[in-house]
């Protein structure tokens, strides 16, 4: 057998060892960036989408009225769309409000700002506090602030889209009503919407 062929073999031997340990400790397999569920000790047939593909951004055919550089949430879908021209679209990942806390609209962006500070409204503060959560009044912009990289302001509200300090969340309805996205997404978002930008949330 030649050094190559030798080697092959080795590799595929490394491989089968590699999928039992996975199968053993019940974790996913990752194969040429498509994750496999290990169910039973056997593969799924289908790949399981992983969040890193789920909440990264994509360039999509998109039909709307709406103008380019407006933006478009879709909750149950977990999916913001910023408007290209040519009937084209940002897909980006997000997480949104749980039970209770989704809405719907129509606003404007009226702010934005890089790692800004939370200041959680005295509703949240004495709701979290009834579920043994308790949360502070401030907290400074950071990698441990829940608003993440960036925030936009939706129009008078409460709300905003902005990052945020738990990459897990994005794609599940977890939030207050705010939409979430990847630290790294948002930014990319915040560099491409204007002050001013139409928002509507369905």
């Amino acid at each position: 057998m030649s050094m190559y062929m030798r080697f092959l073999s080795s590799m595929a031997g490394l491989t089968a060892l590699a999928v039992l340990a996975a199968e053993a400790r019940a974790e996913p397999i990752t194969f040429s960036g498509d994750t496999f569920e290990i169910i039973g000790g056997m593969n799924t047939e289908q790949p399981r989408m992983r969040r890193s593909t789920y909440k990264g951004k994509e360039f999509v055919d998109f039909t709307t009225s709406m103008a380019p550089g407006s933006i478009i949430i879709r909750t149950a879908e977990r999916k913001l769309y910023y408007v290209l021209p040519g009937g084209r679209a940002i897909s980006y990942g997000i997480g949104v409000g749980r039970e209770g806390f989704t809405w719907s609209g129509t606003d404007r962006i009226t702010r934005k700002a890089e790692w800004p500070d939370w200041r959680p409204p005295k509703e949240m503060i004495e709701r979290e506090a009834q579920r043994g959560n308790y949360i502070p009044a401030h907290m400074v912009g950071g990698p441990e602030n829940p608003l993440g990289a960036r925030a936009l302001y939706i129009g008078e509200t409460m709300y905003r889209i902005h990052g945020t300090n738990q990459p897990w969340s994005i794609g599940l309805a977890v939030s207050s009503g705010c939409v979430r996205l990847l630290n790294e997404e948002v930014i990319d978002l915040f560099n491409r919407v204007e002050v001013g930008a139409e928002v509507v949330v369905e």
